[in-house]
């Protein structure tokens, strides 16, 4: 069967014994309000962070913890969380993850110093980590074709606009919350609505079917995690000099993620179900290169944010919420182009990512050179269309690449893959809010501006994207040389490995 029939168009969805759930629609939105709040705590939390250091008598390198713990344990979680999902019931795992997510989102706004808001937040960012590989495994189990192109356009958006609404979100709850305790609130407000999608989900997501394969890998779960651990420690303690001091745990990440590749492969060799199936980047259509796409994407993606609440914040004095609402045209065009690019990408493919990425490029951009040159008091609104057309490309770069990368893999492989997708793409966040943050204050205190560092750090975000661009552009003329290759000889493509949905 070849990639086209894979993904549903022109097949008939119950020829593998799957039957519509009717419930699918309602529990689709249980999911994806949860998956909203567990994305945007990376993000809200970031405008809050004066506010927390003077509440708590916290020093800076503590109350950066909040942000970057969170965002740790997040990204642990996800491929052993995945695969839990998979092996027993994905249904469970999601509800106690969002269980466990409201009580430490409380514990958090609770927290009497910085110590124990950060150990909190770690704990949240676990639980966060175990119930976001479940959102897109459940698409995957409840939706066929076309059906599972629109339900992905609809997690892309809660993707994107959850990361770029969050420092307006941030903003507007500090606004509401007067006092030096409104920071709480930003922690307080997932409660009501954590436990509302706790007793809606009890009633209406289906179950997992159990497959046999309930045995975990042990040995993969530390190697990845190890690896995992070594990658991301140097960047969440960048602003602590962490790259500096600990650039040696990059080699050393690289070294154990290569052990745990060769762990898989051996696991697959003997037939026992491994952590991770390599065979998902080598058999399974558009996967590698999807992963790839979101990686890089979101080096420049996740970093934007903060860049954006340095200059308008500390540069021009707005308050948070302005600085958040500055950046809202982005949020506003990534929200609606996702929901289209749901329902276009099986007729366009990848098509819509190089034009999704080409839009992003020209609007940050732009955004860039119109803040650098035109007047501060007329700044942010002169900026807004372009940065609007930015947000227009991000729904078609998010919600499409989800969808292509994803919409092949076994649903038994679900969760894994999706966890796996999703590390990568924490990986390229934590990269790009280190990174990015970093080359601003460098550029300003080299005797820059803000304007001039605004510039460099969003040249450095265009790069990581200029290079998803590519790697976008390089898929889609394969796909073009595979149509091509099949109209003159389609025997030959039909039995390519590399071309056959993995069943």
């Amino acid at each position: 069967m070849t990639a086209s029939a894979a993904s549903g168009r022109g097949a008939d969805p119950r020829r593998d014994g799957y039957e519509p759930d009717p419930h699918r629609w309602r529990a689709l939105w249980v999911t994806l309000v949860a998956g909203f709040m567990s994305l945007l705590d990376v993000t809200i939390v970031a405008v809050a962070l004066p506010t927390v250091q003077r509440d708590l008598h916290a020093s800076p390198a503590q109350v950066q913890w909040v942000v970057s713990g969170y965002a740790l344990t997040f990204a642990l979680a996800l491929v052993t969380a995945g695969r839990l999902g998979d092996a027993l019931d994905r249904r469970r795992i999601f509800l106690l993850a969002l269980g466990g997510f409201v009580i430490f989102s409380a514990a958090c706004g609770a927290a009497p110093d910085i110590t124990l808001l950060v150990a909190a937040r770690l704990a949240q960012g676990l639980a966060a980590g175990f119930m976001a590989p479940q959102n897109s495994a459940l698409i995957q189990q409840m939706f066929r074709g076309a059906e599972r192109g629109r339900a992905f356009g609809f997690f892309g958006t809660t993707v994107g606009v959850s990361s770029a609404a969050g420092p307006l979100t941030g903003g507007a709850v500090l606004a509401l919350a007067s006092g030096d305790q409104g920071w709480r609130w930003i922690f307080y407000v997932n409660v009501p609505i954590g436990i509302l999608a706790v007793l809606l989900g009890r009633r209406l997501l289906p179950r997992t079917r159990r497959s046999g394969r309930g045995r975990v890998d042990v040995p993969g779960v530390l190697l990845l995690g190890l690896g995992v651990l070594a990658l991301m420690y140097p960047l969440v303690q960048a602003d602590s000099g962490g790259l500096g001091g600990l650039w040696w745990l990059f080699p050393v990440g690289g070294a154990v993620l290569a052990v745990f590749t060769w762990w898989q492969r051996r696991l697959v060799a003997r037939g026992r179900q491994p952590l991770l199936d390599p065979r998902l980047f080598t058999t399974v259509r558009g996967y590698a290169v999807g992963a790839g796409v979101g990686t890089l994407y979101f080096i420049g993606f996740s970093g934007v944010w903060l860049v954006f609440a340095l200059f308008y914040q500390h540069g021009l004095g707005y308050s948070p919420l302005r600085s958040g609402l500055a950046v809202t045209p982005f949020a506003l065009g990534s929200a609606g182009a996702a929901v289209v690019a749901g329902r276009l990408v099986d007729r366009f493919g990848r098509l819509l990512t190089v034009c999704g990425l080409t839009a992003v490029i020209a609007g940050l951009g732009g955004t860039a050179l119109l803040l650098r040159f035109a007047p501060l008091t007329t700044a942010w609104w002169v900026a807004a269309p372009v940065l609007f057309l930015g947000g227009i490309g991000s729904g078609f770069v998010v919600s499409p690449n989800i969808t292509m990368t994803l919409r092949d893999v076994p649903v038994r492989m679900a969760g894994a893959a999706g966890g796996a997708l999703q590390t990568g793409q924490r990986l390229g966040a934590a990269v790009g809010t280190a990174a990015l943050p970093g080359l601003f204050y460098l550029v300003l205190g080299n005797g820059g501006d803000y304007r001039a560092a605004l510039v460099t750090a969003l040249g450095a975000a265009l790069v990581g994207m200029a290079a998803s661009l590519a790697l976008a552009t390089f898929d889609r003329q394969r796909d073009r040389h595979t149509r091509s290759r099949h109209r003159t000889c389609p025997d030959e493509v039909a039995n390519d490995p590399v071309h056959t949905r993995q069943t």
